[in-house]
């Protein structure tokens, strides 16, 4: 089984300076590590069903993936979420979702990023 070897290049993220950046565009790359690590541990125990279910939650336990994101992916409607952030209606005006859970075609703009994590697009119907 490959090494998930995401701590280095976490903490480069974290590290790199980020003056004249917006608050998104600095914290993109770390929600998109945090993202991959977690997809990968999903992927693994649901998809391929190639590690324990002690390995699993040992994994989550030591903060190697998001469960409350992963238990997201799980529900209809929710299989390509980028972050939590995206779903939070407290977070956005209007007390709606994000921008990029809005499908491609129905979107008025063609380009979007969210605000929150950089995404261009998390929607399922995408």
């Amino acid at each position: 089984m490959p090494k998930v070897r995401t701590n280095r290049v976490k903490y480069e993220a974290e590290s790199d300076p980020h003056d004249g950046k917006r608050k998104c565009e600095a914290l993109g790359p770390i929600f998109k590590i945090s993202h991959q690590r977690s997809r990968y541990i999903f992927d693994l125990y649901y998809k391929r069903n190639e590690i324990s279910k002690e390995l699993y939650e040992f994994c989550l336990e030591q903060g190697y993936g998001d469960s409350n994101l992963i238990a997201k992916w799980k529900k209809p409607g929710y299989e390509r979420l980028c972050c939590l952030h995206c779903i939070q209606p407290r977070d956005h005006s209007f007390a709606t979702t994000c921008v990029c859970r809005v499908p491609q075609h129905l979107r008025e703009e063609k380009v979007v990023e969210c605000v929150h994590c950089g995404c261009k697009g998390c929607a399922s119907g995408d």
